[in-house]
C-alpha cells in the first residue's frame, strides 16, 4: 500500500512523468566498500551471512541511504541466492565472487534447475523489507531488485563470471527447446520472488540485465526480450519497475519494448541519444560513469548538469552507470547527490 508520503515522493513522481521540486537520485551499491559503516559490519560476517542476516542487511541499507542523503533506499541482497533453492550450489569464494559449483554445462542438464514453488527458502530477503521498510522516513521509498533471466542464465551455466558466455550462447543458439525451458523456470520463480518483495513492503522493483549487454539486437530480441517481457508484465502496474541493462547501447530500443516504466541505462550512451530515442515521457534512470566519482567537484559538476540537461527534468532519475567503486571516497558521493539535488532544482 503506498501512503500519501510515498505516492507523492520524488523518485515515484519521476517515475509517473510528473513534476518534481528536484531531480531523485540514488546510487547503484550505494551501501558498499567504500562505506566504513557498511565495512564495520561486513567485517564481522561473510558477505552470505551478510545477506541472509536481516538484521544486518537492513542495517546497512538503511545506513547508506541515511549517510547519503539519496531519494530511495535500495535492498541489500545479491542477484544469486534464488538460483540456490532452484538446484544450484552457489558459493561466494573470497576473491573470486560467486561460483556455482553443478553448473548446467549441456542442454540435458537443464532440466536440474526446478521452478520455485514457494519462495519461503528466500524468507530472510522479505524479512529485510519489513525490517527497512518500518524504519525508513515516511517519504522515501524502498527498491527491491531481482536479477533478469539472461543474467541469472548465464550464472547457471557459466559457474560464474565470462567474457565470452560460450556456454550460454551454445544452449542459446543449440537447443532452443532447452534455453525455453530455462528461461520459463527462472521467469515463473522471478515473478513469485519480485511479489514477495512488493508484498512485504518494496515501493519499486530494479530488474538488472547485467550481462545482456553480450547479446547482439537479434539475439535479445529472439532469445531474451520476451521473458524479460514477461517479468515486467507481472508487477502491478503501481509499482514501478526500473529496467536496467548495461554493456550495448544498440539494445536500447529493444530494451524499452521488454517495458519498465523506467528505463536503466549505463554511461556508454549519451544521455541526449538516449532521451530522443525514449522519448520525453518515458521515465529514464542515469548515467554517469562511476569513475567519475574520482574527479574533482567541479569535473562531476559539470557532467551532473550536461546529464540533467540532456534527460530533462521529468520522468529523470540521477544514478550512475553502474555500482559505486571501492576505492571512491564517501564524502565525494555526498558530494555528488548534493549535486544533483541543486542542479535539478535550478533546470
Amino acid at each position: 500500500m503506498l501512503t500519501p508520503e510515498l505516492k507523492d515522493c520524488r523518485l515515484l513522481r519521476a517515475a509517473r512523468n510528473e513534476t518534481t521540486d528536484t531531480t531523485p537520485v540514488w546510487i547503484m551499491r550505494q551501501a558498499g566498500r567504500y562505506l566504513p559503516e557498511y565495512m564495520a559490519v561486513r567485517s564481522k560476517v561473510t558477505f552470505i551471512e551478510l545477506c541472509k542476516r536481516p538484521d544486518l542487511s537492513a542495517e546497512v541499507t538503511l545506513s547508506a541511504q541515511q549517510i547519503l542523503g539519496v531519494d530511495a533506499a535500495i535492498l541489500f541482497a545479491d542477484l544469486l541466492p534464488i538460483l540456490e533453492p532452484m538446484g544450484l550450489d552457489l558459493e561466494y569464494a573470497k576473491g573470486e565472487g560467486p561460483v556455482i559449483h553443478n553448473p548446467v554445462r549441456t542442454s540435458a542438464e537443464v532440466d536440474r534447475v526446478k521452478p520455485l514453488d514457494d519462495v519461503s527458502s528466500l524468507h530472510f530477503v522479505f524479512e529485510t523489507v519489513k525490517l527497512v521498510r518500518a524504519a525508513l522516513p515516511a517519504n522515501i521509498p524502498l527498491l527491491g531488485f531481482a536479477g533478469a533471466p539472461f543474467t541469472l542464465a548465464s550464472y547457471a551455466i557459466e559457474g560464474g563470471g565470462s567474457k565470452n558466455y560460450i556456454g550460454t550462447k551454445r544452449i542459446m543458439y543449440g537447443d532452443r527447446g532447452a534455453w525455453h525451458s530455462l528461461m520459463t523456470c527462472l521467469v515463473t520463480s522471478l515473478i513469485k520472488y519480485i511479489q514477495a518483495q512488493i508484498d512485504a513492503g518494496c515501493q519499486g522493483i530494479q530488474l538488472f540485465d547485467s550481462w545482456a549487454g553480450c547479446l547482439s539486437p537479434s539475439d535479445y530480441a529472439q532469445y531474451v526480450m520476451p521473458y524479460t517481457k514477461a517479468i515486467i508484465d507481472a508487477v502491478p502496474s503501481n509499482i514501478p519497475v526500473i529496467n536496467f541493462l548495461t554493456g550495448n547501447p544498440a539494445l536500447l530500443p529493444l530494451q524499452s519494448q521488454a517495458g519498465g516504466q523506467v528505463i536503466g541505462i549505463d554511461w556508454r550512451i549519451d544521455m541526449a541519444d538516449a532521451r530522443r530515442q525514449l522519448g520525453p515521457a518515458r521515465g529514464i534512470q542515469g548515467n554517469m560513469d562511476p569513475v567519475l566519482l574520482l574527479s574533482d567537484t567541479e569535473t562531476m559538476r559539470r557532467e551532473v548538469t550536461r546529464i540533467i540537461n540532456a534527460a530533462g527534468r521529468r520522468a529523470h532519475i540521477f544514478n550512475l552507470g553502474h555500482g559505486v567503486f571501492p576505492e571512491v571516497p564517501p564524502e565525494n558521493v555526498k558530494t555528488l547527490v548534493k549535486l544533483v539535488h541543486e542542479i535539478g532544482a535550478n533546470s
